[in-house]
């Protein structure tokens, strides 16, 4: 008997332990990515494009979220014109906001102005690109936040 109440005591102590330590080790850590383009590369912009896509199915395959920004300044901005774009890239970008919505596309203000200054117009972004106020800057305080950078 008093082997029983002692095992009782240990469960006890030991439960609250255990149950504090499920929730940790449950917890579905969030990846996060940042992928950098800076080249108007048809090429380069489809390894991007490729990259966020393969990421995003391997983690989803594991059942772990990602979190990806693809962020566009100098002359990777063509990846996001609506009129510059290589048609098949832009086909691409414009599907990514249906089948992957953990993928987000970040567009340069400060490119955006200086495109504009020389070509007279605001060039026209497709319809997921959200502008940030410098490419370079995004990256460095993503960089900051914890995010992983990659230039493919």
């Amino acid at each position: 008997m008093n082997r029983l109440l002692s095992f009782a005591r240990a469960i006890l102590v030991l439960l609250p332990v255990v149950l504090l330590a499920v929730p940790a080790s449950a917890q579905i850590k969030e990846h996060r990515l940042a992928l950098q383009i800076s080249d108007r590369d048809p090429q380069k912009m489809n390894t991007v494009l490729n990259v966020a896509a393969n990421v995003s199915r391997l983690y989803a395959e594991r059942g772990e979220e990602v979190k990806i920004r693809i962020v566009a300044f100098n002359a990777g901005l063509h990846m996001l014109r609506d009129d510059t774009a290589p048609e098949g890239v832009k086909k691409r970008v414009l599907g990514f906001a249906k089948s992957m919505p953990n993928v987000s596309f970040d567009a340069c203000q400060n490119t955006i102005d200086g495109m504009a200054k020389k070509e007279g117009k605001v060039p026209p972004l497709v319809a997921n690109a959200e502008i940030v106020p410098a490419g370079v800057v995004t990256l460095i305080e993503l960089d900051e936040a914890g995010w992983t950078i990659v230039r493919p």
